[in-house]
């Protein structure tokens, strides 16, 4: 289709024909007002996004009603919809029951989930408040998870997401923890606190929202009422995991300090027992090579075991020491 399928003159301009005065558009300069291109805007034809241009001879009309609703299929597609439901919603859209409680609904599931604000920091500051030592790897590695975003045309500078994770993170590294041992922990725990979120979201979709999702797409007043609901229970996860990650703080921290305490006293009875804490991984791999009936005694005779060695190792490393004092005196 030609630069000129849309008649006279180079650009938008007032139509002439009966008076109108609305703005009309060749395919091209569609595009440029839309930010989409021609083939996309051919292609969204094609898939019914886009009504049919009015056609004039042999050229096509696009009109103010093409433009908006390209941008609305732009800022849907922006907001993570495929092209398959934005055509759904549009399509009920057209039908009357209108798309402001289900924009209403995505703008707040898209909205910011914490009161917490981004923040800028200098490469010179960065290094300053870790210790001043500059570590690339370890500044890739965070880049890489997100606890820093590079800044277009400022090499030296990074967006922090969250000021509140990098402090944590210089704390740790003031306490003593590597920088890549931070950001591995980091890792860890994403894949973990990722896992609770998805279940969180199960459980409120199962016994919450599915009533108001029913629909494809939900109605006007069930998606605003959905939205009104996650404003309502957007804090609870939070809450709720602070509150269990505070109980299990207070009974491991208990568990470990009587654990390092008890590893001063003097010697222990042999019938008595004390509990030890493992990680469940590796009591599953002890289980699954002994069964399930003999992870106490691989575990007792393991530990008994490398008990024994470090002891013949300290025992030679000492008299290797005293043979080199009486071969120096």
């Amino acid at each position: 289709m030609s630069g000129r399928e849309a008649g006279a003159g180079s650009g938008p301009g007032p139509a002439a024909a009966g008076g109108r005065s609305a703005t009309e558009y060749r395919i091209e300069d569609l595009a440029h007002a839309s930010g989409a291109t021609v083939r996309t805007i051919r292609a969204y034809q094609d898939r019914g996004l886009l009504p049919t241009p009015e056609r004039r001879g042999r050229a096509n009309v696009y009109g103010e009603a093409h433009l908006a609703r390209l941008l609305r299929i732009a800022d849907l597609l922006e907001r993570g919809y495929t092209l398959a439901s934005i055509k759904e919603l549009l399509e009920a859209w057209d039908a009357g029951r209108g798309l402001g409680g289900v924009l209403g609904l995505v703008a707040e599931v898209h909205g910011p989930w914490t009161d917490e604000e981004a923040d800028r920091i200098t490469r010179v500051e960065l290094d300053a408040r870790f210790g001043g030592s500059q570590d690339d790897e370890a500044i890739a590695e965070a880049v890489e998870l997100g606890v820093l975003e590079r800044v277009p045309g400022k090499a030296d500078e990074f967006l922090v997401p969250s000021p509140q994770e990098l402090a944590v993170a210089v704390e740790l590294h003031a306490a003593g923890v590597p920088l890549l041992a931070i950001s591995g922990h980091l890792r860890e725990l994403r894949g973990q606190v990722e896992h609770i979120a998805s279940r969180f979201l199960e459980f409120t979709t199962e016994h919450v929202f599915a009533r108001y999702l029913g629909h494809r797409p939900p109605t006007d007043s069930d998606a605003a009422e959905a939205a009104s609901m996650v404003r309502r229970l957007r804090p609870l996860a939070q809450q709720t995991v602070d509150a269990e990650l505070a109980r299990a703080m207070r009974m491991f921290a208990t568990r470990h300090l009587h654990h390092h305490l008890g590893s001063q006293e003097s010697a222990v009875e042999g019938s008595e027992t004390r509990p030890v804490l493992l990680p469940a991984r590796t009591t599953q791999s002890v289980q699954d090579l002994v069964g399930a009936d003999q992870v106490a005694a691989f575990i007792t005779a393991a530990a008994e075991r490398e008990v024994q060695a470090r002891t013949l190792d300290t025992l030679a490393s000492s008299h290797a020491i005293t043979n080199k004092v009486d071969e120096n005196g």
